[in-house]
């Protein structure tokens, strides 16, 4: 389906692991919503009824070989106006992982993708600076984001820029796990998307959040702890079996329908 006279966008797939699929942005059916379904309904306000089509590919835990041997075919077959391709990020999470070396495969994909697809909106990584464990990891995913941004420049690829998205600094746009938006970090970024496609948008991904009370030191301790019995333990525990949390998921909608 391509672009209607107004250019508007008359379908989109979206490929990439659990950050695409929504992870942390639940559903009343147990599926995830999440800023690309968010995107959708977007895009699919500004064409006639049943004449926007959508798909997600995405799945959790997955690596960007994985998401390029499983879901960048399926994105080219169906061929949509739009993709959405946000990948690497579990890549570099790893141990002894080289982000000049996953920015070369996924340099690859971008230029494959291209080839079928219209408009291949790429996503930068976030800045972690304030957050528990990937603060570490900020170094890595900085390199990684500089070599997303070039790619967009060679590949003329509009940039989905989530370092630049001071809203999702607070934490009130991460969910309990401090790894996946919450709920409103979805739609900050589904915003900021839309944004970058040249849509109007109903309010400002940017905005202030609301004041907030203060916490006292042993209540901020309490939290940690409970999330890194709860959350980090678990997922280190997986990383050492080796274990994806993507195990045995299927994408949730992987045909273009009308929203």
């Amino acid at each position: 389906m391509s672009s209607g006279a107004d250019g508007a966008i008359g379908s989109y797939a979206a490929v990439g692991d659990s950050f695409t699929e929504g992870v942390g942005d639940p559903g009343r059916d147990g599926a995830y919503i999440g800023w690309a379904d968010r995107l959708a309904v977007l895009l699919s306000d500004r064409r006639a009824e049943g004449e926007f089509r959508y798909a997600n590919l995405a799945v959790r835990g997955r690596l960007l070989d994985q998401i390029v041997e499983e879901q960048v075919p399926r994105a080219k077959e169906l061929a949509p106006d739009l993709v959405t391709f946000c990948a690497g990020g579990n890549d570099i999470l790893r141990p002894g992982s080289d982000p000049d070396a996953v920015a070369e495969r996924y340099e690859a994909a971008v230029a494959d993708l291209r080839e079928k697809v219209g408009t291949v909106l790429l996503c930068t990584g976030f800045d972690t600076r304030g957050m528990p464990v990937l603060r570490h990891l900020r170094g890595k995913i900085a390199t990684y984001t500089a070599h997303v941004r070039a790619i967009a420049d060679r590949h003329d690829c509009p940039v989905l820029d989530l370092w630049s998205l001071k809203s999702v600094q607070d934490r009130r746009a991460w969910g309990d796990d401090r790894l996946h938006l919450s709920p409103d970090g979805h739609t900050r970024v589904a915003l900021r998307a839309a944004q970058v496609l040249g849509l109007d948008v109903p309010a400002d991904p940017d905005q202030a959040w609301p004041p907030e009370a203060g916490r006292t030191a042993a209540e901020a301790r309490r939290d940690n702890i409970h999330w890194a019995r709860e959350h980090l333990v678990p997922w280190i525990g997986r990383r050492l079996r080796g274990e994806s949390s993507g195990d045995h998921v299927e994408p949730k909608r992987p045909d273009l329908l009308p929203l």
